[in-house]
């Protein structure tokens, strides 16, 4: 199905808890501003995703919060497979994986992305407020071993904290097999201004232009068309994305995704939250099929680009 701007809707991305084990300083909880205390159930889950599915979204992404906090995460998982037979994927932290990864790949879990922002332990600990670098890291050769493949890891790129650390985090993303994303720092046009962007943001393009140069062959990601970078690092094949959304009329062109928040509501654009569909109550009410669906493809004609 296609939004307003003839962009079609393949995945959605699904927030299962805002509860986290990490504090880290910049997350915006999947643009979950808002505190609540209900959660939806696996079953509500999977009921939302089967009619998703009637919609031809057939890929899922399970987000947090940490999702593997919930102690039904392999439950969710399983629930989930049979429906999103495209791509079932979740972003953790990594903290929590070495003990879940093997059940959540039996569960029909065919990939993760794994926050890592940082190879030292002081900077993880100043970034997250725990001092829980090793579990993550074990986290990520878990994952592995476990053939969640593709392993991405996402790195926040940090103005004065981490932004010394790339060819780090390059070395060590060849080294474990995983592929690197380096994400720019995002925030809606409203807080470009305040003085915790300008300290911390740092523009990812001239990655980009460096790693043109040195590059084999650049591919592209068909979410947001994202580039993807393969080469030669130290002798390792080395696959990193530049993940730069702000003011990126190409990021927003070429989004095909729509959120479910953890407490029931479909988001049709990350940085905004004036125009939510509430899908939960009504489930919770009574509501039809028919009525559901509909209120989906309500969310979906709210979809619009962010930055133009």
């Amino acid at each position: 199905m296609k939004d307003r701007f003839g962009r079609p809707v393949k995945s959605i991305r699904v927030s299962v808890t805002e509860d986290c084990n990490l504090r880290c300083f910049y997350c915006h909880k999947e643009g979950e501003w808002h505190r609540h205390t209900k959660e939806m159930t696996s079953e509500e889950i999977e009921r939302i995703l089967k009619i998703a599915r009637e919609l031809d979204i057939r890929k899922v992404k399970f987000t947090g919060g940490e999702p593997l906090v919930r102690n039904d995460m392999v439950d969710i998982i399983r629930r989930a497979s049979p429906i999103m037979d495209r791509d079932v994927s979740l972003t953790t932290n990594g903290t929590l994986l070495r003990k879940y990864a093997y059940e959540l790949k039996d569960a029909g879990l065919m990939r993760v992305n794994i926050s890592l922002d940082t190879l030292s332990r002081e900077k993880y600990e100043r970034i997250t407020g725990l001092d829980l670098l090793k579990d993550a890291i074990e986290g990520v050769y878990a994952a592995v071993d476990a053939g969640l493949y593709p392993v991405k890891l996402n790195m926040v790129l940090l103005r004065g904290i981490n932004d010394d650390e790339i060819e780090d985090m390059i070395r060590f993303s060849a080294d474990s097999r995983s592929i690197l994303q380096i994400i720019e720092l995002e925030v809606p046009v409203e807080k470009e201004y305040t003085s915790f962007f300008r300290r911390y943001h740092v523009n990812p393009k001239f990655l980009e232009e460096h790693f043109e140069k040195i590059a084999e062959r650049v591919e592209y990601n068909e979410l947001h068309r994202r580039k993807r970078f393969i080469f030669q690092f130290n002798g390792k094949r080395a696959e990193v994305e530049i993940v730069r959304p702000m003011h990126n009329s190409e990021f927003c062109k070429y989004c095909t995704r729509i959120r479910l928040t953890s407490d029931g509501k479909l988001k049709p654009c990350l940085l905004r939250n004036d125009n939510l569909v509430d899908i939960l109550t009504p489930m919770r009410n009574g509501a039809s099929e028919k009525e559901l669906k509909k209120l989906f493809v309500e969310a979906i004609m709210r979809r619009e680009p962010y930055w133009k």
